[in-house]
């Protein structure tokens, strides 16, 4: 039998620690507010703090008090509604909830909004559980990652649902810490450079993805515990890998137990009806200009920051903020705006190399811009226009390319006007919209060299890369999220040889300075033929801040092939191509240019000289000028491409 618990009485939090709080400015509300093992004039227990302005009383029930919170009343500590209580003897890994009674009387129990833990869904009770304590061995990563951060690097980001990347059997997930074996040597085999996780908060469905959360400070349990969680995170900044969370501050899940409507009135969402509820996704809505919401929130990404190491956040639905509809029509959020400002202001003020990236359709100016100057303070943004455009033209017909043709050269009208993200995510790949290799049209072949082709221009156009899980091995079937990827697909041909292109690509990618040292700047990019309209030919240059690493990409949407295709280029004596994506090795019919190409000393294409080449149908060629004697121009050792296309398809 438990030994009978005693209260005791503490006030707490602080003064000065209410104060911050109801003025929007306790940023490290988590070490005040949820369930704290501690001891208290030398008995150890757990302190409990929680704000319920609306409650009549507020009582801590679990197992150990089966259920009856009669004797474990919350003493409220200011006219806001601020509780606390300490209890002795209670200790780590017991479960509670908060017995609110409410305004008209009736009682309602909610999980705790600042756990640390929870059980694992179905069952929705909070656990106290003592965050501290666990050994980091990241200090290198932690030491050099302002440098990773930098603009001028490159950032190749791996999207992944770890319920669904791989899986024991249908019902059971890997571990945190299983995951750390499985999936790290997988993500450096693929040469990305930070994996970004499908939110980690508890949330009580599947299938929502962790995007209709109930516990903001609680990793989920269904992969183990919050010290799993941090295992994870440490194996990865060992092996170099950035983590990113997918995070959600603009709406939250409307279940019993969670934030929704907490006390028995409108809490943690805005008091008015009319944007109270996000009615497209059955979510509530954050009230943005409370202080004590802000404090929550802005709380939450300080404490995965300090707690588990967290390099960045995926800010999701950020549209869905900036633009609210009230009475009745769609208008601007300004508290959403003031909001946002006031998060990245915080959080690189706590950590200037953190990297927040916002998930934005709207053509909203200077996202990622700095506050002071108008800004939102973002890092980068989204580039949803690029995604949708280049999508909408894979999916068109290759013979009706040409009068779609604008959606691959519009983009580059705006590449520049912020700090964008290129993202194939999972938005892209569920409920019906076919996985990227299905999007491609015609048959097994051409879908496969289409793919490698979309995989190409993703690599090579201006900005940050962003893949979902599965696109990297040409996935056939939409994304399953109940199902783990369809890892069998290893073992047919085609699906080897895409995975062999992606992964060459990549770590071309990641040694080529053109392809990401000029990322956010007009110097880095040149068109040299942006109008082969009839063809769906385009060609263009990608520079680094260094002539050499100079590299012309030309591009071939359509299937035919061209012999002696003139190419204007930029004036080197020869150049090597170093990737064609139709190499047999790849699955392609081996039309590459195998040997050193000869520029023409002939104007073409605006530029001072052109070469001749054999382009690929549905293909993309990088090519490289060759080192000269004269120090005239790049690094020779950038391995080519090599291809013996006997008994292969030739098109």
């Amino acid at each position: 039998m438990k030994k009978e618990v005693k209260i005791v009485n503490v006030t707490h939090p602080t003064d000065f620690e209410v104060h911050l709080f109801h003025d929007g400015s306790l940023y490290e509300s988590y070490k005040v507010f949820g369930a704290h093992p501690e001891t208290q004039n030398g008995v150890k227990g757990t302190r409990f703090s929680v704000w319920a302005p609306h409650a009549a009383q507020v009582n801590v029930v679990g197992i150990f008090n089966k259920w009856d919170g009669c004797n474990h009343g919350m003493n409220r500590l200011n006219e806001e509604g601020i509780w606390s209580l300490f209890i002795p003897n209670l200790l780590e890994n017991e479960i509670y909830k908060y017995q609110i009674t409410t305004a008209v009387g009736n009682t309602v129990l909610k999980a705790d909004p600042y756990a640390f833990y929870s059980e694992v869904r179905p069952n929705t009770a909070s656990v106290i559980y003592d965050i501290e304590g666990y050994d980091w061995q990241d200090q290198k990563w932690l030491k050099n990652k302002q440098k990773k951060i930098s603009n001028e690097e490159p950032l190749a980001i791996y999207e992944v649902h770890l319920g669904s990347w791989k899986k024991k059997d249908e019902e059971t997930f890997y571990t945190y810490r299983e995951l750390a074996d499985e999936l790290i040597p997988y993500v450096l085999e693929h040469h990305f450079t930070y994996i970004e996780i499908l939110p980690l908060v508890e949330h009580p469905y599947d299938r929502s993805w962790g995007y209709q959360g109930t516990g903001y400070y609680s990793p989920t349990s269904r992969y183990g515990t919050p010290h799993d969680l941090m295992y994870f995170i440490d194996q990865c900044h060992q092996s170099g890998i950035g983590v990113i969370l997918d995070w959600v501050p603009g709406h939250f899940c409307k279940d019993a137990h969670g934030l929704s409507m907490f006390d028995g009135q409108p809490t943690y969402e805005y008091f008015d009806k009319d944007v109270q509820e996000n009615v497209g996704w059955g979510t509530a809505n954050f009230d943005l200009g409370k202080p004590e919401v802000r404090c929550f929130l802005i709380s939450n990404a300080l404490y995965w920051m300090d707690y588990y190491h967290v390099d960045g956040f995926r800010v999701d639905a950020v549209a869905n903020m900036l633009y609210w509809n009230a009475g009745g029509t769609l208008q601007k959020n300004e508290l959403a705006v003031s909001f946002l400002q006031k998060l990245n202001e915080v959080v690189l003020e706590r950590d200037s190399s953190i990297l927040i990236f916002a998930e934005d359709s709207t053509d909203w100016p200077n996202v990622t811009g700095a506050p002071a100057e108008g800004g939102i303070g973002f890092s980068y943004k989204w580039n949803m226009g690029w995604m949708n455009d280049i999508l909408k033209y894979m999916e068109t017909e290759p013979d009706d390319r040409k009068y779609v043709h604008d959606k691959v050269t519009f983009s580059l009208l705006y590449a520049y006007s912020e700090k964008f993200i290129l993202p194939l995510s999972h938005d892209e790949v569920v409920h019906g919209k076919k996985s990227l290799l299905n999007k491609m049209p015609g048959d097994y072949w051409r879908k496969f060299s289409q793919l490698r082709l979309l995989y190409g221009y993703l690599l090579t156009h201006p900005g940050k890369k962003l893949l979902f899980m599965g696109g990297e091995f040409g996935q056939f079937d939409e994304w399953k999220d109940l199902e783990d990827l369809d890892w069998e697909l290893h073992d047919y041909e085609m699906h080897r040889y895409m995975h062999d292109f992606f992964k060459e690509l990549m770590q071309l990618y990641k040694r080529s300075k053109a392809l990401w040292e000029l990322d956010h700047s007009y110097e880095g990019f040149q068109w040299i033929d942006a109008d082969n309209r009839d063809q769906s030919i385009f060609s263009f240059i990608r520079k680094g801040k260094k002539e050499e690493n100079t590299l012309v990409i030309v591009c071939n949407f359509r299937e035919a092939v061209y012999e002696n295709y003139k190419v204007g280029v930029p004036s080197f004596a020869n150049y090597n191509e170093i990737l064609n994506s139709d190499a047999v090795t790849f699955g392609g019919s081996g039309k590459v240019n195998k040997k050193k190409i000869k520029t023409i000393e002939k104007p073409y294409h605006n530029q001072p000289c052109h070469l001749e080449m054999t382009i690929p149908p549905f293909g993309i060629s990088i090519l490289r000028p060759v080192k000269t004697r004269k120090g005239n121009t790049s690094n020779g050792t950038e391995k080519k491409v090599r291809s013996n296309v006997t008994g292969r398809r030739t098109r």
